[in-house]
């Protein structure tokens, strides 16, 4: 005898994604990897704390080693034309000098939680490969009813000996006028002052002789993402993609299952 010929299977078919997304096993599947994807963004958050922590405690490191250490002489470390690289930002060099007019008040700038003003004053370098070069020297800082009526305190005058911790040109923002500037911006300063000008400026630890006038000396400045740990940042950053990842497979094994390619689909029996 022949045997009789086979039926072929059915076709799955297509249903829509919300109808395939509230069965049983798609809503099973998504209680499970809601959970894997609970526990990802815990241990993300865990790792961004730990990644503060440790950042904090590298920045008490770096700012101690800075407050210690020795100034280099600024020939040393930056020329008149070079560029202040990151590397550069906090370190402490000493020149020689005089202090020039056209003093500038540099607004918004807070101190302490306290927001006032900056005295930027153009130094004369003596000595060494920058002589004749300008640098800008933040002296200190004041609140901003200090300058309301008269102007900043006047720098020492005569030959001066200086340290400071050195700092990158700001952006320009076009708003020097009337002995005030938003940002200390070496082009802006260009036009104000006459140059060559170094590309960055000096935050002022100290002089001889000594400023008076009641100037507040600033901390050591800051490089772009200080206070975090790196590693435990992308450590983060890799949980959280983990659990974005869970709630993605959710998403494309429901898709698959509405299209009818999903695992163990029978249009027959879970669409009836």
């Amino acid at each position: 005898m022949l045997d009789a010929p086979e039926t072929p299977a059915a076709a799955p078919v297509p249903v829509p994604f919300w109808r395939a997304a509230v069965r049983p096993r798609s809503v099973l599947l998504l209680l499970l990897l809601l959970a894997a994807a609970a526990v990802c963004g815990l241990l993300g958050a865990w790792q961004l704390d730990r990644a503060q922590v440790r950042g904090a405690a590298q920045e008490r490191e770096r700012v101690g080693a800075i407050l210690e250490a020795d100034p280099e002489p600024l020939d040393d470390v930056l020329r008149p034309g070079e560029t202040v690289t990151g590397e550069m930002v906090a370190r402490k060099v000493e020149v020689v000098g005089t202090y020039e007019p056209g003093q500038l008040v540099v607004t918004g700038r807070a101190h302490d939680g306290v927001t006032g003003v900056l005295v930027l004053t153009p130094f004369r370098v003596a000595e060494g490969a920058g002589t004749g070069a300008v640098l800008p020297v933040v002296r200190g800082w004041l609140p901003a009813d200090a300058v309301d009526d008269e102007p900043p305190p006047a720098p020492p005058a005569g030959t001066v000996t200086l340290s400071a911790y050195l700092q990158g040109s700001e952006a320009a923002t076009g708003t020097t006028a009337d002995g005030r500037t938003e940002a200390i911006s070496s082009p802006e300063l260009l036009n104000i002052w006459t140059g060559p000008l170094y590309s960055g400026y000096g935050v002022l630890v100290d002089s001889v002789p000594g400023q008076s006038g009641g100037l507040e000396q600033l901390d050591p400045p800051t490089r772009f993402g200080t206070g975090l740990n790196v590693r435990n940042l992308a450590y983060a950053v890799q949980w959280w993609v983990f659990g974005g990842f869970a709630v993605a497979l959710w998403v494309r094994l429901v898709r698959d299952d509405a299209r009818g390619r999903g695992p163990g689909t029978d249009p027959v029996l879970d669409d009836a």
